[in-house]
């Protein structure tokens, strides 16, 4: 009996057990959210697995040119239970982005931005996940990790002035080599703590908000705590995409590699076709949409920097699209903007694919830099 009353006032007044009872237990949350709320939850839970899995793939993993690529086949054919442990790593980082663009198509949806700090951490948190993830393709130094390298890197060259000079001091060296690989694995291992950091900051700026809903109402009279409702909300989506990573990496756990990097890298022989992961099409296409180099470039930072330029065209009396036909088609169809640009990126860059990115990379642009922002706009009464 002791223990029990002493427990509810000792997690409310020690700092740490404060804060984690702010945070897990009676943080006030809208009773109204739905499920699609759950992607911050399960963002957390795929970014644990990839640190666990990080950490033990880096015992086994050399970063050497000469034993990069046999030490990717050695953690699958002689550590035990290797293979589950590399295709969970490579896997669940694609469950791991697509939670992410589903977080982010919700942010926009419902106009949830309201909170710069949060918004542009949050931004801020996917570019870290951009690099941490690139320089990880690298490493198994198989056909499409080389040239994928060559390609992304080769693009600093067209930065006026300086532009060879970062890219040699990208490599290390004068192509992509050995000092590569060394500098990208230890990118690789260094920026999932920096993430998991801005992660942790982003979760502290939640609490200084109120919290969104479908109905985009924010009065605080309708909020329950968030354990025990939403705790349960929490582990069951936790629980369905357990199951389906365990699916996909027992039974389909090629599904999202590409063939050419079971190969070794041999810098004498290029792919027929070179792209990069499926989360990366929809830049990678909007990269090659624009015929200069220069012009590429620049619309592929720029289809990331407007994701920050958005919180100048936010309109804070706008909660959510529900009451806007013309606001809700709009998001509607950037969504599927950005599922075209992902399926044209793993087409070859020829016609009419070309045409067709050009197109749609226009539309992408106008529907953030002008559709939405004119739906928002305030009706006069």
């Amino acid at each position: 009996m002791i223990y029990k009353n002493h427990w509810p006032s000792s997690r409310k007044s020690h700092f740490i057990l404060k804060s984690i009872n702010s945070i897990l237990t009676d943080l006030p949350i809208p009773s109204n959210i739905n499920y699609y709320w759950n992607l911050g939850s399960l963002l957390s839970f795929c970014l644990i697995i990839q640190l666990i899995t990080g950490i033990l793939l880096a015992m086994h993993y050399c970063p050497e040119v000469i034993h990069s690529f046999n030490s990717i086949a050695h953690i699958e054919r002689n550590i035990y239970s290797g293979h589950l442990l590399r295709n969970l790593h490579a896997n669940s980082a694609s469950i791991f982005f697509l939670c992410v663009y589903l977080h982010i198509s919700r942010n926009i949806y419902h106009i949830t931005w309201s909170n710069t700090i949060t918004w542009s951490i949050g931004i801020t948190i996917y570019l870290t996940m951009i690099i941490t993830a690139f320089v990880g393709y690298v490493l198994p130094w198989g056909q499409m990790s080389f040239w994928a390298a060559t390609v992304i890197t080769n693009l600093f060259s067209a930065i006026p002035y300086i532009g060879n000079s970062v890219v040699l001091w990208i490599w290390g060296s004068f192509s992509v080599s050995n000092p590569t690989l060394n500098r990208f694995y230890s990118l690789h291992y260094l920026f999932p703590f920096i993430l998991t950091g801005l992660i942790i900051i982003h979760i502290l700026a939640l609490q200084t908000e109120n919290h969104s809903n479908p109905t985009g109402n924010q009065s605080e009279i309708d909020q329950i705590p968030f354990h025990h409702y939403f705790t349960i909300k929490d582990l069951q989506t936790i629980l369905l995409i357990s199951i389906i990573t365990f699916f996909i990496v027992t039974c389909i756990p090629h599904t999202f590699s590409d063939p050419e990097n079971f190969i070794k890298a041999n810098p004498l022989i290029t792919p027929t076709h070179i792209q990069p992961e499926w989360y990366f099409l929809f830049a990678y296409s909007i990269l090659r949409s624009i015929p200069n180099k220069l012009g590429g470039i620049l619309a592929l930072v720029s289809s990331i920097v407007i994701l920050y330029l958005i919180l100048i065209l936010k309109q804070n009396h706008i909660k959510t699209t529900n009451h806007r036909p013309n606001l809700k088609l709009t998001t509607w169809l950037l969504s599927t903007t950005f599922i075209i640009l992902t399926w044209i990126g793993s087409k070859p860059a020829e016609p009419p694919y070309t045409t067709l990115s050009l197109i749609i990379t226009t539309w992408y642009f106008t529907s953030l830099l002008i559709l939405i922002p004119l739906h928002s706009k305030k009706k006069k009464q």
